[in-house]
């Protein structure tokens, strides 16, 4: 019988033998000494707070919620930029290098625009451009690919009114393109190029080679749509009017009241010719407080906006003062309007060519056609009372207005009726904050003034020129209309001093037969 070898130690082994004892110290070792555990007087235990349930405040969620959608986002830094040996680039060639902040009253007609873009900034900035109000007008088709897409598309189609293409090479590269598309290019079709480099040598070549615009990127879309603009403004067409809708945030918030009187106050403060176009049919009010009764209006110009001129539009406005015409509602409920979205875009462009000034008193509904005027306006003011239901409503008439308007400044808030006595109000602040917007103007609760205005057929300017209320609707002409009332102007003529001698005609020019 042999005898097995002994393994050898492992690090896996400890040093514990079968055979030990266990008394043996070796078995188990002593462990080492350990001071005593110190013990602390326990802390006083503090009663737990339970967390209050959240109350109802969808005023302070709105303010939340503007707040986190308003936040500004950190810009990136932007490139240094560096000098050109060149020159300097003309006007319209150098405005690529900025942003542009206001390119005033742009009118594009019906025309197709496509756009052949290299870079996605550049794609993204026509984009944008494609959705502005003043572009509603156009078609526009945007491609990535360049001058080469552009020749390849147009040796099979006919070429738009207007293209714009962009070309990232060397000018001698660039220009080589350019005369290539020039080839495939129709009579007639304008071309815009937007080049990497302000070049004042290149951009003269591009011109003598019949090119319409260069632009600089990165581009902005509303420089897109200036240079747009630019190209199809016909000096013999006249002026554009700038239009002001004022929309009420609820029923009764007194959005009528508010634009009539800031309307007298640009014609008769400020001194512009003004328009005043009531767009509330059935209910407009707009004959009531100037007292008028006309027999024709803007009913009668949505029936036949194809045939409107400027001497049709004469003959269905009423002029109140020398500086104030009327378009009035027919206020009548025998007839059911079914007037459709162009005729109102239509009339709207017509009326604008009349006056530097066109208010569009709006009523409270909701249509295609509403949709469409907001959207297009120059200028938004919205008219609220301090409460939760106008609230709610101007938050989603500004959201509305904010996503069809990307590159327009949000509308303007006026809160109404501020002060009623015994009426639990939302503070203008936090009414403001909610829709991420400052009130352009508070006007005080003043039924005294209001009323006697409303039942003499006068402006506030007339029945109580010294009250807050008429300073408050000289401001608000001031704003919208961005100019400033003359000092040299004097007490104009009172058109409402007869009415308020008569005010029986007013009463029975309601009930007179039509």
């Amino acid at each position: 019988m042999s005898t097995a070898t002994p393994r050898p130690l492992s690090s896996f082994d400890d040093g514990f033998d079968v055979d030990m004892d266990f008394s043996e110290p070796t078995a188990f070792p002593a462990e080492p000494e350990r001071s005593p555990l110190q013990f602390t007087a326990p802390a006083p235990i503090q009663p737990s707070v339970q967390p209050a349930a959240p109350g109802f405040n969808p005023v302070g969620e709105m303010v939340a919620q503007a707040q986190s959608t308003l936040a500004p986002a950190l810009a990136p830094a932007a490139p240094e930029a560096t000098a050109t040996p060149s020159g300097v680039a003309p006007a319209g060639m150098a405005g690529g290098l900025a942003a542009v902040g206001s390119i005033g009253e742009v009118s594009v007609p019906r025309i197709a625009i496509h756009v052949f873009a290299e870079r996605q900034d550049t794609l993204a900035a026509a984009e944008r451009a494609a959705q502005d109000r003043r572009l509603s007008r156009a078609t526009t088709q945007i491609r990535i690919g360049g001058i080469k897409a552009a020749v390849e598309t147009y040796q099979h189609e006919p070429t738009p009114p207007l293209i714009i293409v962009e070309c990232l090479k060397d000018p001698q590269t660039l220009l080589w393109e350019v005369d290539q598309l020039a080839e495939v290019c129709d009579a007639g079709t304008k071309v815009v190029v937007v080049g990497p480099t302000n070049d004042i040598l290149l951009f003269r070549e591009l011109m003598r080679r019949g090119v319409s615009e260069y632009l600089v990127g990165p581009l902005q879309p509303l420089q897109l749509i200036a240079a747009i603009g630019g190209l199809f403004n016909d000096p013999a067409q006249p002026f554009v009017g700038r239009s002001i809708a004022f929309v009420g945030a609820r029923g009764g918030a007194g959005a009528s009241a508010v634009a009539h009187n800031t309307a007298y106050a640009i014609s008769e403060r400020i001194g512009a010719n003004t328009v005043i176009v009531d767009y509330d049919l059935p209910f407009g009010t707009a004959g009531l407080d100037f007292n008028q009764d006309p027999l024709s209006g803007v009913a009668d110009a949505l029936g036949q906006p194809d045939r409107l001129d400027s001497t049709l539009l004469d003959r269905m406005m009423v002029r109140c003062t020398d500086k104030l015409s009327l378009f009035a509602a027919p206020a009548t409920l025998d007839t059911d309007w079914d007037i459709s979205t162009e005729a109102f875009e239509e009339v709207t462009t017509r009326i604008r060519s009349t006056a530097p000034f066109v208010v569009l008193d709006l009523p409270h509904l909701w249509s295609p056609w509403m949709r469409r005027t907001l959207i297009s306006a120059d200028e938004v003011v919205i008219v609220a009372t301090p409460d939760l239901a106008a609230l709610r409503n101007a938050k989603n008439m500004m959201d509305l207005i904010r996503s069809g308007r990307p590159n327009d400044a949000p509308p303007r808030l006026v809160l109404n009726q501020v002060g009623v006595p015994g009426r639990p109000e939302i503070p203008a602040k936090d009414f403001g904050a909610a829709l991420g917007v400052h009130p352009s103007l508070i006007i005080p609760f003043d039924a005294k003034t209001f009323g006697a205005a409303a039942n003499n057929g006068q402006m506030i300017l007339d029945a109580g020129a010294k009250t807050k209320a008429a300073e408050a609707f000289q401001t608000l002409a001031q704003i919208v209309s961005r100019r400033e009332i003359p000092v040299i102007a004097g007490p104009k003529a009172k058109p409402g001093k007869a009415a308020s001698t008569e005010s029986k005609s007013l009463f029975a020019s309601m009930f007179k037969k039509r």
